[in-house]
C-alpha cells in the first residue's frame, strides 16, 4: 500500500497517478459503515481493471475549526488509520493535511483539485459525507461538479437494531465503559496503544506488576475501571486486566487517568517497547481500598474473572 500525503500547495505539483476508485471520508475507527464504504470503492476498482484508493483528511475538521481549548482525541489516530485501511487491502491512502485555508475550498474547486486532478474514475462515499466551504457539497450534488468525468457510488445508513453505526456513537460507549458494544460496533475490539513507562512498581510489590502504558498518539482512553484486555508485544499477544485510573488508594490529585495493564504469565521487562492493549470487557469501577490485602483479594478477582472471560471465548471460538 503506497501513502500520500497532500496539502493545498503540494496538490499542485503532483505527478498524474494512475486511475482509482476511491472512498472519500474521515473514517475514524474505520467501524463498520466506514468499511462498507471502502468495500464498495474495492469492488469498484476491481470491476474496471484499476487501484483502490481511500482520501482521509488529518487533523480532524473539529480540531482546526473548533475551540483551540478543546483538543479531539482520537478512535484511530492517524498511524493507527493508516494500519487499519492497509489491513483491509487498500492500494493507495491519500492523507490530507485539513486546514482553514483547505476548508475554504467551493465544493467545484475540492472536486477539481482532489478527485479530478488525482485521476480519480469512482467516487464512493457515505450518504452523509460533505466537502468544501461549510460541508456546502453533498453526495446528492456530485454529479454537477463531475460534469461527466468520473461516476460515484453513494454508500447508504449502516446501522445495527439500534441506530446508524457512527464514530459519535462509538465514542459514547467508550466514554461509558462500553467497550464491548464499542467492539460490537467497530468490528474489532478497541484498541490503544502506547509506549512501556516506569511506574511507581506498587503492582510487583503485591504481587500484581503491571505495565504502565502512555500513548504516542492522541487515543480517546475508555471510562476508568478495570477490564479484561489483551496486550499484544513484538507480534506476541497475551492475555490481562488493565486499570484505567487515578489509584485513589495511594493518589489524590493524579491530573489524568493511568492506563496499566498486569499481563498474565509474563516475566519480561518491556520498558521503552511499543505495546496495543485491546478491551474485551469491562470488569468494575475503579475503586477506593483500605489497605493492600483488601486489594490484592480484589485483584485475585477480578483476575479470575477475565480468565473465565478468555475461557468461554476461546470455547466458543
Amino acid at each position: 500500500m503506497v501513502v500520500v500525503e497532500l496539502d493545498l500547495d503540494s496538490i499542485s505539483h503532483i505527478e498524474a497517478p494512475a486511475p482509482t476508485a476511491m472512498a472519500l471520508g474521515y473514517f475514524d475507527g474505520v467501524h463498520k459503515g466506514h468499511k462498507a464504504v471502502i468495500e464498495t470503492a474495492k469492488a469498484e476498482a476491481a470491476k474496471r481493471g484499476i487501484q483502490s484508493a481511500v482520501m482521509t483528511f488529518y487533523p480532524h475538521p473539529k480540531e482546526v475549526l473548533g475551540k483551540p481549548d478543546q483538543p479531539i482525541d482520537y478512535l484511530t489516530p492517524l498511524q493507527a488509520k493508516v494500519a487499519r485501511l492497509k489491513a483491509l487491502g487498500v492500494d493507495v491512502v491519500y492523507v490530507v493535511h485539513f486546514t482553514k485555508a483547505f476548508s475554504k475550498l467551493t465544493p467545484q474547486a475540492f472536486i477539481e483539485r482532489f478527485v479530478i486532478g488525482l485521476n480519480v474514475k469512482h467516487v464512493v462515499a457515505g450518504f452523509d459525507f460533505t466537502y468544501g466551504v461549510k460541508g456546502e457539497g453533498k453526495m446528492d450534488d456530485i454529479d454537477r461538479y463531475a460534469n461527466g468525468r468520473f461516476t460515484h457510488t453513494t454508500v447508504e445508513q449502516v446501522s445495527d437494531e439500534q441506530e446508524k453505526i457512527s464514530s459519535t456513537r462509538i465514542r459514547k460507549q467508550l466514554s461509558e465503559g462500553n467497550v464491548s458494544e464499542a467492539a460490537s460496533l467497530l468490528g474489532y475490539p478497541y484498541v490503544f496503544s502506547g509506549t512501556v513507562v516506569h511506574g511507581d512498581a506498587r503492582g510487583r510489590l503485591i504481587g500484581y506488576p503491571t505495565a504502565n502504558i502512555v500513548a504516542k498518539e492522541r487515543f480517546i482512553v475508555p471510562k476508568t475501571g478495570v477490564y479484561v484486555v489483551t496486550l499484544t508485544h513484538a507480534g506476541n499477544t497475551y492475555e490481562g486486566m488493565a486499570n484505567i485510573g487515578y489509584k485513589p488508594t495511594f493518589v489524590d490529585d493524579l491530573a489524568k487517568p493511568i492506563v496499566e495493564v498486569n499481563i498474565f504469565d509474563f516475566n519480561q521487562e518491556i520498558y521503552g517497547e511499543t505495546v496495543e492493549v485491546a478491551f474485551y470487557e469491562r470488569i468494575r469501577s475503579e475503586q477506593k481500598f483500605s489497605g493492600i490485602d483488601e486489594i490484592k483479594a480484589q485483584l485475585g478477582r477480578d483476575r479470575a474473572t477475565a480468565l473465565q472471560f478468555f475461557k468461554q471465548h476461546t470455547a466458543n471460538g
